[in-house]
């Protein structure tokens, strides 16, 4: 669980987190100090589980701070910014808590505590956040790579990385080419630095701590003999796939050898597994029909009201190992939306088909509560791949290799590829959520599952675009 959320948030974010959490604890000590007295707060937090109260508050607001992304390092750092969401953070925090205490105040560490608490939690995290940020731009990469071969993969696993180098604390040395004459050319940032010969030198000169090898350059276009003179000789190699993996959340695709797929770790399912998956899938799904039944029947009043037509919208999807089921949601589009068009990819924003309240369920996701019915009797679970039309699967097999491998597992209410790439509507896009389904599959868990669904409730509070 632990390796999934640093690919999700990235070890430097992971220590930002950490950090934090110990650094809110103490401010609430602080704050209980300055309250209550010396004597009195040592008191609380030695024999009325005062400190277990401290981290019960730093962990409300640190997933309050995860909700305004304050844990991306890919968002904004200006500085402006970063103190409005600290202070929204905050906002949020204290509601949560208010709730909270009121059903239970038997966890509230002190009256008016909170009000100190805050004045300091917002003073101080926003100095250390502009400190992390400086340090962070000083500080050494974690790692730094070589990259062999100058094929589109490469390029693409280049630039997500060059992207995202802070938040991931790695470094592109550069690539080698196996044509002296590529030598200086430009790739993206850095260029071609050298040849296949040039390897050890160029290790040992830069620092480098892993060379990362396409497998499509490696059969036929590279000295696999020289490479493998070099791997006795103490350089690091790893396969492309494999990095890209580990950095970015998905398994990329287009150099991918079935080879790979069938000698890498992962994808085995046990029974375990499965049983302890299905009893999760059940129980939440028998829940969240019973909690969600006055909410379903104002739903269907709403849709009824507003559109002609049914309220449920029936639909053939392509699950598990290929066999088709019926997927059951909310109508959100005109009754006669493809009548005349047949199937044809969603828009993303604009799709006249959509009616006015239709717009709102997408947003909020209410138009797929019903599909809790399907993860009862089996068809879906509540995390898997999205589940697709047979006409677009049928298409997508054709044009996209192992599409076919994400239908050996059940579909999902949410999935990796839903918060991570949260919206699909052409080849090229079911190209990119593939990637996140086949990280799915091979890294499948109940713990990533419960990790999926805590960012799945963090996508729908936030109204980003339908999956």
């Amino acid at each position: 669980m632990i390796r999934l959320a640093l690919s999700a948030l990235s070890r430097r974010s992971a220590a930002l987190a950490a950090a934090e959490f110990a650094g809110i604890v103490a401010i609430v000590a602080l704050a209980t100090w300055m309250q209550v007295g010396g004597d009195r707060a040592w008191l609380l937090f030695t024999f009325e589980n005062g400190l277990l109260k401290a981290a019960f508050i730093a962990g409300v607001c640190e997933v309050c701070m995860y909700f305004s992304d304050l844990y991306d390092l890919r968002v904004s750092t200006e500085r402006r910014e970063l103190f409005v969401r600290i202070v929204n953070a905050l906002g949020a925090t204290s509601v949560v808590l208010a709730v909270i205490y009121v059903c239970v105040p038997a966890l509230m560490l002190g009256t008016g505590l909170f009000i100190v608490a805050s004045t300091l939690t917002v003073s101080v995290m926003a100095l250390w956040r502009v400190a992390f940020d400086w340090m962070t731009r000083r500080a050494n990469p974690r790692e730094r790579l070589l990259l062999v071969g100058t094929t589109p993969a490469a390029i693409v696993l280049a630039r997500e990385l060059f992207e995202r180098r802070l938040e991931l604390g790695v470094d592109i040395v550069g690539f080698v080419d196996p044509d002296p004459a590529r030598i200086n050319q430009p790739v993206i940032n850095p260029g071609v630095i050298g040849t296949i010969e040039d390897i050890p030198s160029i290790v040992r000169a830069r620092a480098v701590d892993r060379v990362v090898v396409s497998l499509a350059d490696a059969r036929g276009h590279l000295p696999m003999e020289k490479l493998l003179d070099m791997r006795l000789d103490g350089v690091r190699f790893d396969h492309l796939a494999s990095v890209y993996e580990r950095y970015t959340g998905k398994i990329a695709i287009e150099n991918l050898r079935p080879s790979w797929l069938i000698f890498s770790e992962g994808f085995s399912k046990s029974r375990l597994l499965r049983a302890a998956k299905r009893v999760v899938d059940i129980v939440a799904a028998t829940c969240g029909l019973v909690l969600a039944s006055p909410l379903m029947a104002i739903t269907a009043v709403a849709v009824k009201w507003t559109s002609p037509g049914p309220v449920f919208y029936h639909q053939q999807r392509v699950g598990q190992h290929g066999r088709l089921f019926t997927v059951h949601k909310f109508r959100s589009m005109r009754q006669d939306a493809e009548a005349g068009t047949g199937a044809v990819w969603a828009s993303k924003a604009g799709d006249p088909r959509v009616t006015s309240i239709g717009r709102f369920l997408r947003r909020t996701r209410l138009d797929e509560v019903p599909q809790l019915w399907n993860v009862l009797v089996g068809d879906m679970s509540l995390v898997g791949p999205r589940p697709e039309r047979p006409t677009f699967v049928e298409q997508l097999t054709a044009q996209i290799r192992f599409y076919g491998q994400r239908h050996f597992v059940r579909p999902g209410l949410t999935g990796w590829a839903q918060v991570r790439y949260t919206y699909g509507a052409s080849v090229e896009d079911a190209m990119e959520k593939l990637q996140y389904d086949l990280f799915y599959i091979k890294n499948m868990s109940v713990a990533f599952d419960l990790f999926i669904m805590l960012s799945t409730v963090k996508t729908v509070l936030l109204r980003r675009g339908a999956a």
